[in-house]
């Protein structure tokens, strides 16, 4: 039997985001019983072979087998962050300066200091006493009595043009913000959670039928059944139960 310009429409949509209740909806089917009629769609022969002909069709089409799209939702998946961005601790100008005093850049930097606090009226003259040579990149001195060890925040933006394949991959844009600019990212749990989809790891409701979903239905025939008993089976009882029974797998 021929599907119906609905049924098609749900196959079309189902090759989405191979979420079977949000296909149902956007087929238009009802909302508030999607979740039954896309199980019920789903355990049909001909509509599971309209998906996989369309699938095949689409990989012929776009050359995009289900390796290549395995292999990018893992890359996405297992890629490393700090690879883009980076939250890091570095240390305070007292960690490495001579006796944990302050610590300058370079002469060049403590004359200039010097050079403004001689402006200031009242102002106590910078020593060098620390020395020289800071490098804000250090982690923290452990024993440092100044800020204890712990430093400063410091934030890393990193060139994605230096990034590895999977870096780049999870990479999505540059985000401008009113404090700079932000990267955002694809979602690794979803793109994790995609890759055991298709491997059949686990199927959600969303999904092919779990043997929850069955039980749940069969509980659901169960409890019509019962309640058009106990109320003498009504036409719109009569009804409910031919639309639970008929989810069913026969």
């Amino acid at each position: 039997m021929a599907l119906t310009a609905k049924q098609q429409r749900f196959v079309v949509e189902y090759l989405v985001d191979l979420n079977a209740t949000q296909a149902a909806i956007r087929a238009g089917f009802s909302a508030r019983r999607a979740r039954e009629y896309a199980y019920q769609l789903m355990q049909r022969a001909d509509v599971a072979e309209a998906i996989q002909a369309a699938q095949a069709e689409l990989s012929v089409r776009t050359k995009i087998t289900q390796e290549k799209v395995l292999e990018r939702y893992w890359m996405i998946a297992t890629a490393d962050p700090n690879e883009l961005s980076l939250h890091r601790r570095v240390c305070c100008r007292h960690c490495f300066g001579h006796g944990h005093a302050y610590q300058w850049d370079d002469e060049a930097e403590f004359e200039e200091a010097t050079a403004r606090a001689m402006k200031t009226k009242g102002a106590a003259l910078p020593t060098d006493e620390g020395g020289y040579g800071f490098d804000k990149t250090e982690r923290p001195h452990p024993k440092c009595p100044k800020c204890k060890g712990e430093g400063h925040s410091d934030v890393l933006w990193l060139d994605t043009r230096d990034a590895s394949p999977a870096a780049k991959a999870l990479f999505s844009r540059v985000k401008k913000t009113k404090d700079g600019f932000e990267i955002v990212t694809h979602d690794q749990l979803a793109a994790l959670n995609m890759v055991a989809k298709h491997l059949g790891m686990f199927v959600d409701k969303e999904g092919a039928p779990l043997d929850e979903e069955l039980k749940r239905l069969e509980i659901a025939k169960r409890r019509a059944e019962l309640k058009l008993l106990e109320e003498g089976g009504g036409a719109g009882q009569a009804q409910l139960l031919a639309e639970l029974i008929a989810g069913l797998p026969s």
